[in-house]
């Protein structure tokens, strides 16, 4: 294996109370608190891209207007997360991706806008051991394109993708590389190749593959 490619929400960090945070005061200042979120509504949520996001939290309002307001609150949680300090990764992510990163190649592909990998890794402070990312903001395409389209950028033949979600899973089927579930994120797959509980197990688990 010379490649991990991480997803963000569900196996890096939880941003959701910050993520809702931000949907919430804009929804507010639009006069539509009817339609505020909080994170568990946003765990289901969380692997799909910001379009089916939109169906689903604002079907009642037309299109395309429905995406516009979606665009204003992925600003606005943009905002928040600046702000904060994010302390939100899960257990191990900090210690782990150093030594992870002395023995692979280390990239991250989200659904996510853009500008949020960025904020990640700024936040993070991992800019140093990751080496390329991308995410559907960037090429408007589904996860497994995109992680095709990372790999191809980066030169990259042997790979394996760490998530935590059903749609994580049928990337990597279309992406042809491992699927490594994060038991401790949002989704519940319906198979895996590996599994880990907590973050620090993934260096052990990435020996046996």
């Amino acid at each position: 294996m010379k490649a991990l490619i991480f997803d963000i929400d569900g196996t890096l960090w939880d941003s959701r109370e910050l993520v809702a945070r931000g949907y919430n005061e804009h929804l507010c200042s639009i006069g539509r608190p009817d339609l505020q979120v909080d994170a568990q509504r946003l765990k289901s949520l969380f692997g799909k891209t910001m379009s089916e996001i939109a169906d689903i939290l604002f079907e009642s309002i037309e299109k395309p207007e429905r995406y516009n307001v979606m665009q204003r609150c992925t600003d606005r949680e943009e905002v928040i997360l600046h702000q904060d300090p994010c302390r939100i990764a899960f257990p191990g992510v900090e210690e782990t991706l150093p030594k992870l990163q002395a023995k692979y190649r280390l990239f991250i592909v989200s659904n996510s806008q853009c500008g949020y990998p960025e904020l990640l890794i700024e936040k993070m402070g991992i800019g140093h051991l990751i080496e390329g990312h991308l995410c559907f903001g960037d090429t408007g395409l589904p996860k497994g394109d995109t992680i095709r389209l990372l790999m191809e950028r980066y030169g990259i033949d042997d790979a394996v993708y760490i998530g935590d979600t059903q749609g994580d899973l049928e990337a990597c089927e279309k992406a042809g590389i491992p699927f490594i579930f994060c038991g401790y994120g949002f989704g519940e797959p319906e198979r895996w190749d590996a599994r880990i509980e907590a973050f620090s197990e993934l260096p052990q688990v990435l020996e046996t593959m």
